[in-house]
């Protein structure tokens, strides 16, 4: 598309944004010790670590690319969040008291608490390369493809530097506590401009082409889709999505960092259920505007290029920059979870095993920074990189997944098994790289991420079965224990129904399946 002229007002609006919110990050920071840096002291209330949690998913591939789904295939890609909130609800009950009761700093110290270090070790090499290469990379370029919108004569990669730099400005000094405090900001910012967005196509003939497509059952509005569909095969939402939506925000550290700074188990619950219920509203705030927009801008080329489009075509001056603010919000607040992270993995899981005291946190980071800003602009010769991130996801997930529903829910599960099944996994996922056409022809992705989860399921059964069981000191805060549950729920019955996190986990179940039955 052309390149449009901003406004004065709406420039202003952006720079005052951006001077703030690297402001309001560093006043917030905490870097005295590895507990408040990584961590933020472990001392955040639920409001912050849902809003935190929302902020750091709604990345450049959720806003932008959500967008440009819903703009080419309907409110089907609407069924990952849906499947995530189910998955939230999940996490909450089973996985996150165990991880906060562990006292881990990062979700691959899990895996070397109840297995061994060579697990810890396995995944957390894969989430540092992907979360450079692929998520900060994605992100900065994502952010480089906006401004280039505005101002098509700036130079790509001096617009990464530039962004890179407004990122780690305030997340390298502050840590988690900067990034967290800049998220709250950035959430609320990006929820009011969204509202904005989606009132305008509303008010554009939105409400009357929805209600038409609606009532003519177009596909375009039904989540519920024909096995044949190459978006989300219907099949997909109960074998496929799940297991991606487990990895996403249960084994991902950028996400449950969050959740991993709250100042109490119940704290971490909460937030995680005010996270679902953001994440819902998603429906009406990201993915109704791309099908809308099919209407207000038919024939554009590159889908993933609505979001913008919209931001720039249908909003005033002062609104215009709001929004804008708001897309850099989300773009810069994923980066800003994506650094503190990943810092937090190579800290955490490698640097201190050298140096006890482990010093480089900082210098870490700003190696990753850069790495992603020079790998950046590459990412524009691979084309579609949101379809190939994807199925990346669902070969490098099912192993990971498995090696965590085994741990958490099997005791006989041990070390010996848990690396014999990711090994394996990562194995068949790279001969599904190579061979996927001949071994499952044009199977839908999501329909192979169940072979490959109950394959490594079964190889971590059988070799776990040919050594001894894992020590009692493994198990302990690492395991599900179904004692522990029943004593929950007797002290939950004394509990004032509005802080039983159990019945608003209840009430989001109730919203998913009413919204699947009015979109089937």
């Amino acid at each position: 598309m052309n390149s449009i002229a901003i406004n004065f007002v709406d420039c202003a609006i952006i720079i005052l944004y951006l001077i703030f919110i690297i402001w309001w990050g560093l006043r917030n920071g905490k870097s005295s010790d590895a507990g408040s840096y990584f961590l933020a002291g472990r001392t955040m209330p639920w409001w912050i670590v849902g809003l935190s949690l929302f902020a750091a998913s709604i990345s450049s591939t959720t806003l932008i690319g959500q967008s440009g789904d819903a703009y080419h295939t309907g409110v089907a890609v609407f069924n990952y969040n849906l499947t995530g909130v189910v998955v939230m609800v999940f996490f909450a009950t089973f996985l996150l008291p165990l991880y906060i009761r562990s006292g881990i700093f990062t979700i691959p110290e899990f895996l070397e608490r109840r297995f061994d270090k060579r697990s810890r070790y396995y995944f957390s090499g894969i989430c540092i390369v992907g979360n450079i290469f692929l998520d900060a990379a994605g992100a900065l370029y994502a952010a480089a493809l906006i401004i280039k919108l505005l101002f098509p004569e700036a130079d790509l990669q001096l617009i990464i530097i530039i962004f890179a730099v407004l990122a780690a400005s305030y997340t390298i000094p502050g840590g988690l506590s900067s990034a967290i405090n800049a998220e709250l900001i950035q959430a609320v910012i990006l929820i009011v401009g969204s509202v904005i967005l989606t009132g305008a196509c509303f008010a554009n003939g939105g409400f009357d082409y929805l209600a038409s497509l609606f009532e003519s059952g177009d596909m375009s509005v039904r989540l519920i889709r024909p096995l044949t569909d190459t978006a989300t095969p219907w099949l997909g939402l109960i074998v496929g999505m799940p297991v991606l939506g487990i990895y996403f925000w249960a084994n991902n550290q950028t996400l449950v960092q969050r959740v991993l700074s709250a100042r109490s188990v119940d704290e971490g619950r909460k937030g995680v259920m005010f996270a679902g219920a953001l994440t819902l509203a998603t429906l009406f705030i990201i993915v109704f505007p791309g099908v809308i927009a099919r209407h207000l801008f038919p024939g554009i080329e590159k889908p993933d290029m609505i979001y913008p489009t919209m931001v720039l075509r249908l909003l005033p001056t002062g609104l215009l920059g709001i929004m804008l603010s708001a897309l850099l919000a989300a773009l810069t607040s994923t980066l800003s979870a994506i650094l503190n992270s990943t810092s937090t993995l190579f800290t955490m899981d490698f640097y201190a095993k050298i140096d006890k005291r482990a010093d480089e946190r900082k210098l870490a980071s700003l190696v990753i920074i850069v790495i992603a800003a020079l790998w950046a602009p590459q990412i524009g010769r691979f084309g579609s990189l949101l379809k190939y991130y994807q199925e990346m996801l669902s070969y490098i997930a099912p192993p990971v997944v498995a090696a965590f529903l085994m741990g958490v829910f099997s005791r006989r599960a041990n070390g010996r098994g848990a690396f014999a099944g990711l090994i394996a996994g990562l194995v068949v996922a790279a001969a599904m790289l190579l061979w996927r056409t001949e071994i499952f022809g044009g199977m839908h992705f999501l329909l192979i991420v169940p072979f490959l989860l109950v394959f490594s399921l079964s190889v971590i059964w059988a070799v776990s079965r040919t050594a001894p069981a894992p020590r009692p000191d493994k198990l302990i805060d690492t395991t599900f224990s179904a004692a522990d549950f029943r004593a929950e729920t007797r002290s939950l019955a004394e509990v004032s129904w509005w802080r039983n996190y159990r019945v608003w986990g209840g009430v989001l179940l109730v919203l998913c399946m009413l919204i699947l039955i009015i979109f089937r």
